[in-house]
């Protein structure tokens, strides 16, 4: 492990495409785990573009993560829900579905529930 490190999402290891069009996910896998940065198009929603790629009845990854630009809700399986938007930290749990809100792209960073994201079951 090095002291001091710089990656790029523009050169992630991986990209993960969502269905439909709807987005993509950039990873980057680093000595401390995999990083995402996600961009959620708009229209883009868990249980349209996601569910079909996971097989799983909501969103079964634990997040914790910033909103950089665009805004999302996001409803747990027992109804509590949140938006967020631009400059905002988020947790959550699994068992939820999301959706992008408005006309701009969600763009978000993880560094826990995206490592084995939008990968098939």
């Amino acid at each position: 492990m090095t002291g001091i490190a710089s990656r790029s999402f523009d050169s992630a290891d991986e990209t993960r495409p969502f269905e439909g069009g709807k987005g993509r996910l950039d990873l980057v896998n680093t000595d401390r785990g995999p990083v995402g940065r996600a961009v959620f198009e708009p229209g883009w929603q868990w249980s349209k573009h996601i569910k079909p790629i996971a097989g799983t009845d909501s969103c079964q990854a634990d997040h914790v993560g910033y909103v950089v630009s665009g805004r999302m809700k996001i409803v747990m399986d027992d109804g509590e829900s949140l938006e967020v938007g631009p400059g905002d930290f988020f947790t959550v749990a699994p068992g939820h579905d999301a959706w992008v809100l408005g006309d701009e792209p969600c763009v978000a960073l993880d560094w826990v529930g995206f490592g084995n994201y939008a990968q098939p079951a």
